[in-house]
């Protein structure tokens, strides 16, 4: 699914192989979201980082090595981690 294909235009893109971000800097990423939509397998899960535990959190949106997972989208203060055909197409048809 091509974001300029529907119009929707990228502001920044940081290639998550050379550009890795964990620990504190990781929250320091999604702590200020107003949402944070990550995908496990077929589900989404939803957490509001203001009320979420910090660790659970954490837990879901690094991978194994303590990464932040790529993809990682930010839409304002909505922050959408991992991939799900679903979800995508739900922010490109909005």
């Amino acid at each position: 699914m091509a974001f300029d294909e529907s119009g929707i235009s990228v502001t920044k893109e940081v290639n998550a192989a050379k550009e890795t971000l964990k620990g504190d800097a990781v929250w320091d990423v999604i702590g200020d979201a107003e949402k944070v939509y990550v995908t496990s397998g077929k589900k989404i899960l939803e957490y509001d980082p203001g009320e979420a535990d910090r660790e659970e959190v954490l837990k879901r949106v690094t991978g194994r090595t303590g990464n932040l997972r790529a993809p990682t989208l930010r839409r304002g203060r909505v922050l959408y981690v991992g991939y799900n055909d679903e979800l995508y197409g739900t922010l490109i048809r909005e």
